[in-house]
Protein backbone atom coordinates (compact mmCIF):
# COMPACT_ATOMS: atom_id res chain seq x y z
CA UNK A 1 0.00 0.00 0.00
CA UNK A 2 1.57 3.32 -1.06
CA UNK A 3 1.51 6.53 0.92
CA UNK A 4 -1.72 7.32 -1.09
CA UNK A 5 -3.65 4.62 -0.62
CA UNK A 6 -2.65 4.70 2.98
CA UNK A 7 -4.02 8.88 3.24
CA UNK A 8 -7.43 7.84 1.82
CA UNK A 9 -7.90 4.62 3.57
CA UNK A 10 -7.45 7.11 6.84
CA UNK A 11 -9.64 9.60 5.50
CA UNK A 12 -12.24 6.95 4.57
CA UNK A 13 -12.04 5.77 8.19
CA UNK A 14 -12.68 8.97 10.14
CA UNK A 15 -15.39 9.43 7.39
CA UNK A 16 -17.26 6.55 8.51
CA UNK A 17 -16.46 7.12 12.07
CA UNK A 18 -17.97 11.25 12.03
CA UNK A 19 -21.14 10.53 9.70
CA UNK A 20 -23.24 9.19 12.36
CA UNK A 21 -21.91 11.76 14.71
CA UNK A 22 -23.20 14.50 11.94
CA UNK A 23 -26.12 12.70 11.32
CA UNK A 24 -27.42 12.81 14.64
CA UNK A 25 -26.21 16.63 15.73
CA UNK A 26 -28.72 17.31 12.36
CA UNK A 27 -31.41 15.43 13.90
CA UNK A 28 -30.92 17.17 17.09
CA UNK A 29 -30.29 20.61 15.45
CA UNK A 30 -34.14 19.96 13.51
CA UNK A 31 -35.81 18.98 16.93
CA UNK A 32 -34.42 21.88 18.38
CA UNK A 33 -35.69 24.18 15.59
CA UNK A 34 -38.98 22.75 15.02
CA UNK A 35 -41.62 25.70 15.71
CA UNK A 36 -39.17 28.04 16.67
CA UNK A 37 -38.04 30.57 14.85
CA UNK A 38 -34.61 31.42 15.09
CA UNK A 39 -33.45 35.19 14.52
CA UNK A 40 -30.04 36.98 15.70
CA UNK A 41 -29.97 38.14 19.38
CA UNK A 42 -28.68 42.05 17.99
CA UNK A 43 -29.79 43.45 14.95
CA UNK A 44 -27.55 45.66 12.47
CA UNK A 45 -28.41 48.99 10.80
CA UNK A 46 -28.89 46.87 7.47
CA UNK A 47 -31.54 44.47 8.94
CA UNK A 48 -33.31 46.90 10.56
CA UNK A 49 -33.71 48.81 7.34
CA UNK A 50 -34.85 45.34 5.40
CA UNK A 51 -37.16 43.92 8.47
CA UNK A 52 -39.00 47.85 8.97
CA UNK A 53 -38.31 49.82 5.73
CA UNK A 54 -36.29 52.56 8.16
CA UNK A 55 -33.44 55.12 5.94
CA UNK A 56 -30.43 55.76 7.69
CA UNK A 57 -31.89 59.19 8.97
CA UNK A 58 -34.49 57.36 10.76
CA UNK A 59 -32.50 55.12 12.55
CA UNK A 60 -29.58 58.12 12.97
CA UNK A 61 -32.86 59.96 14.91
CA UNK A 62 -34.40 57.44 16.43
CA UNK A 63 -31.31 56.69 18.29
CA UNK A 64 -30.76 60.07 19.13
CA UNK A 65 -34.31 60.77 20.56
CA UNK A 66 -33.73 57.59 22.12
CA UNK A 67 -36.58 55.68 20.87
CA UNK A 68 -34.10 53.00 19.95
CA UNK A 69 -31.93 51.52 22.38
CA UNK A 70 -28.38 50.41 20.89
CA UNK A 71 -24.85 49.37 21.65
CA UNK A 72 -21.82 50.67 20.24
CA UNK A 73 -18.69 48.36 19.10
CA UNK A 74 -16.49 50.51 17.27
CA UNK A 75 -18.07 51.91 14.61
CA UNK A 76 -20.71 49.50 14.28
CA UNK A 77 -24.54 49.73 16.26
CA UNK A 78 -26.45 46.58 17.54
CA UNK A 79 -29.97 46.82 18.44
CA UNK A 80 -30.96 44.62 21.21
CA UNK A 81 -33.44 42.11 19.94
CA UNK A 82 -35.59 41.50 22.58
CA UNK A 83 -35.74 45.10 23.30
CA UNK A 84 -36.95 45.87 19.80
CA UNK A 85 -39.57 43.28 20.67
CA UNK A 86 -40.58 45.03 23.78
CA UNK A 87 -40.92 48.29 21.71
CA UNK A 88 -43.12 46.74 19.72
CA UNK A 89 -45.10 45.32 21.70
CA UNK A 90 -45.85 48.18 23.92
CA UNK A 91 -46.64 50.08 20.60
CA UNK A 92 -49.54 47.07 19.56
CA UNK A 93 -52.85 49.29 19.38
Amino acid sequence: MNSNEKKMAFIIKVKELIEPVVLRLETIDSKISQGKVLRPQYYRNEDLKKMFGLSNNTIIKYRQTGILPYTKLGDIFLYDSGKIDKILSSNES
